[in-house]
């Protein structure tokens, strides 16, 4: 059978904010292949609730928004990396503006902006940017609808990143990246996908655990493929679990957006006590992992299952109002927000580390690059801040794309890429080591790899991904590839990497939270590993 083979200037593995952000700034002049290994709106992208942390208020500033950053990111931010990206806030919002996003309007009293601003947790002013509580929603379906207007563009779903294709898994002198395979869901065969440029923009790792915030797609596919090509990865103990995630049994992943609090909303013990300003000056506008450490610690001293976020107080317009897809869904779920609290959990939400990347987006391994939440730039530090992260997205995959577009335009080597070879594996019927492993996985993440940690904990999770990933391996070399294995090989891989990380740290800093360690060191440093591969 005839091998299928793709080629293009610019190959991007994800379709999310970051994704079509590159596209569309490459469009004009790059022949641009998207793979989307779902639908195109599955990424986490879409179910973004909050908004977009820009300056755009009279009495905010670059330097506040700089600070509250770096206050938040527990001194690890990289200052730079902070000012350059607040730095471009106003400009993203000018451009998705300018493509059509419609994000809430409100003219401010001091006449400096047309947009409804709200205030989020770690912010010291209201500068997030929002449509209603579904800004991604809005974000992402703007960007897709212009991206259909752009014939260099490709957009094939149902695709799932294998691997990294490079000179040096070729066996070849050098380690430029020259492609990746691709498992198409629909034949089941494995494709390949030549290209001069590589992007990784398949997002973070939270499915990992047990409970996430995260669509089934967050499986670190991007963070794994990088490091077995040879890519350093860095600061993966840092995995934020959002405070608020509503409790119930018919809904799963849904997330009660960070700025609830921020319009008045309070947190309390199922007795109705409040509790967070015992936690922190700030209370419930503490940054994410005070507060989510802060409902674990009460959670388990009561042994209750979760606590509760009231706003009823702000009455049933303005709730409509602001938080109408909320409101919608809680309903549906029996719950009406306008007259009783909404029952939540903490649950996995952002891996604030990733694949190690320049200003640029570029990573270790010449013409591959990684942008948004596959990606460790030094903006988040050890913890992120609110609505951050679709404006990291936003600026890097620009600054990726003017890159790309700067350099000289150069024919690709005329280098072979063998077939997928499936001469020495067959089809599996043993899914169920797949569906035990894939559950094994996130529970023990969950247990020992969590909010709250220990050494003997880490060392217990260690050994178990150990052999987990010994019989995903196994399985790997025996059977078939589906994309459920693919997911679960890559998961189990990121897992051990944070695993890893996370034993290297000998302090508690940001969400990095360990009762051997409970205190900040004075020097502040990041994680790095590096894989065996490295050139």
């Amino acid at each position: 059978m005839k091998e299928t083979s793709h080629e293009s200037d610019v190959l991007i593995i994800g379709s999310g904010a970051a994704g079509m952000t590159l596209a569309l700034n490459l469009s004009q002049n790059f022949k641009v292949t998207m793979l989307c290994k779902d639908k195109p709106m599955e990424g986490s992208t879409y179910y973004a609730q909050g908004g977009v942390a820009a300056v755009l208020g009279k009495y905010d500033s670059e330097s506040s928004h700089v600070e509250d950053t770096l206050i938040a990111g527990a001194g690890l931010c990289k200052e730079e990396i902070v000012a350059f990206t607040v730095g471009q806030s106003a400009e993203v919002v000018k451009w998705l503006v300018g493509l059509g996003v419609r994000f809430d309007k409100k003219k401010s009293e001091d006449g400096s902006t047309d947009f409804h601003l709200t205030k989020e947790g770690g912010h010291s002013h209201r500068r997030v940017i929002h449509a209603a509580d579904a800004t991604g929603k809005e974000i992402a379906l703007t960007l897709s609808d212009n991206l259909k207007e752009r014939n260099n563009v490709t957009l094939l779903s149902r695709h799932v990143a294998v691997d990294l294709i490079t000179e040096d898994t070729l066996g070849l002198t050098g380690n430029k990246c020259l492609g990746a395979y691709a498992l198409n869901l629909e034949t089941k065969k494995v494709e390949i996908f030549r290209a001069h440029h590589v992007v990784i923009a398949s997002g973070g790792a939270s499915k990992v655990y047990q409970y996430t915030s995260n669509p089934d797609t967050a499986s670190g596919d991007g963070i794994a493929m990088g490091w077995r090509a040879g890519c350093r990865v860095g600061n993966l103990e840092f995995n934020q679990f959002h405070p608020t995630c509503l409790y119930h049994p018919d809904s799963k992943s849904f997330l009660i957006s960070e700025s609830l609090r921020g319009e008045g909303g309070i947190l309390l013990l199922p007795n109705g006590k409040r509790f967070m300003p015992e936690f922190d000056k700030r209370a419930e506008l503490a940054p994410r992992d005070v507060v989510a450490r802060a409902i674990d610690h009460e959670m388990k001293r009561l042994g209750c299952n979760f606590v509760l976020l009231d706003v009823s107080h702000k009455g049933e317009k303005f709730i409509k109002k602001h938080f109408p897809n909320i409101f919608s869904r809680c309903l549906d779920l029996g719950i009406d927000i306008s007259k009783e609290a909404i029952p939540i959990v903490p649950a996995a939400h952002y891996t604030c580390g990733g694949i190690v990347i320049d200003k640029n987006g570029l990573t270790d391994i010449p013409n591959l690059y990684a942008v948004g939440e596959s990606s460790f730039s030094g903006l988040h530090g050890a913890n992120r801040m609110a609505s951050n992260s679709l404006l990291e997205c936003m600026v890097f995959a620009t600054a990726a794309a003017n890159h790309i577009a700067s350099r000289p335009k150069s024919r690709a080597p005329n280098i072979r890429i063998p077939s997928w070879d499936e001469s020495q594996v067959v089809g599996s019927n043993e899914n169920v080591t797949i569906s035990h492993n894939w559950k094994e996985l996130r529970t023990l993440m969950w247990d020992y790899v969590g909010i709250v940690r220990t050494n003997k904990r880490l060392h217990r999770a260690r050994r178990r991904i150990k052999l987990l990933r010994q019989e995903v391996e196994d399985h790997y070399a025996r059977y078939q590839i589906t994309g459920d294995l693919l997911e679960l090989r890559n998961l189990a891989c990121v897992a051990d990497l944070m695993v890893r990380c996370a034993l290297r740290r000998r302090e508690s800093r940001g969400l990095h939270f360990t009762l051997d360690y409970p205190d900040l060191s004075e020097q502040a440093m990041d994680t790095i590993l590096t894989p065996p591969s490295f050139h």
